[in-house]
């Protein structure tokens, strides 16, 4: 049996990259998903497409569904939990995705840019943790937060300050509700990837100079796929993870084993 089989999901930001192979993923292992996106309907109706087709060649007939929803508009994400439990039933998983980035040098950040960047991948995360955690409770059964954050909870990334910070603050997120509500059967970890072939990350993929300097830096000397990452998600929504909460589980081919180390110059040997 798929692990996830009939469990009802909801992925958000799932119309292109890792939440799109998340969705895609998770159908195939037995899941029924709802598909978020804030703009691109046509993006989240060809990844249901494949959803659905993943589903069935798993021998799932799943019945995956396309909500919209910015998270960021605590509006839009009550209707969008409305929604989805109303088509679904019920809930089981959530998966926090959305998130934005831009570069910006640190002094001349415009704080409108700030904002939206935090209110997408921060709070927008948090308003969508607590929607799930009031429709955890209200049920028996508990359920599972996965968010996505980043090696950049940990690992400085100049230039990128608010998202730098967004990704710090969901690390404390994940650890705090995991242990809030580790009593109730509810479980919080989060999914920290590295270096990922998607289209957030399309300035250095498509640039040969770029992209070397970026694989100079990955211990496996590789950018990971979004299909890599997803199946570390379903991991930690699966049962096979029942005993882990609040932690956070570093995809990233060893970018967080400061690799500038790999050389012993700092022992002059």
């Amino acid at each position: 049996m798929a692990r996830l089989t009939g469990k009802n999901v909801l992925v958000t930001g799932a119309s292109s990259g890792i939440g799109e192979a998340i969705a895609i993923f998770f159908a195939g292992e037995g899941a029924r998903v709802a598909i978020n996106y804030n703009s691109g309907k046509d993006r989240a109706d060809s990844v249901k497409a494949r959803a659905d087709q993943a589903g069935k060649a798993a021998g799932v007939s799943g019945e995956n569904i396309v909500v919209a929803g910015d998270v960021s508009r605590e509006d839009q994400v009550k209707q969008m939990f409305e929604t989805v439990i109303k088509q679904f039933g019920r809930l089981d998983i959530l998966i926090n995705n959305s998130g934005i980035q831009m570069p910006c040098p640190s002094h001349e950040i415009n704080m409108a840019d700030f904002d939206r960047i935090i209110g997408v991948n921060l709070r927008g995360a948090f308003m969508c943790a607590r929607e799930a955690i009031r429709h955890f409770l209200s049920r028996p059964g508990g359920g599972v937060i996965v968010n996505n954050s980043s090696v950049h909870e940990i690992i400085p990334k100049p230039k990128y300050v608010p998202y730098s910070i967004s990704k710090g603050g969901m690390e404390n997120m994940t650890r705090t509700l995991g242990l809030e509500y580790a009593d109730r059967g509810i479980r919080v970890n989060a999914v920290g990837p590295g270096a990922i072939v998607t289209p957030i990350n399309n300035a250095w993929i498509n640039d040969p100079k770029a992209r070397g300097e970026v694989e100079s830096h990955i211990p496996m000397g590789r950018p990971g796929t979004a299909e890599e990452i997803a199946t570390v998600f379903a991991f930690l929504a699966s049962d096979e993870a029942s005993y882990i909460t609040g932690q956070t589980l570093f995809a990233c081919g060893g970018l967080t084993l400061y690799p500038e180390f790999r050389t012993a110059w700092s022992s002059g040997e």
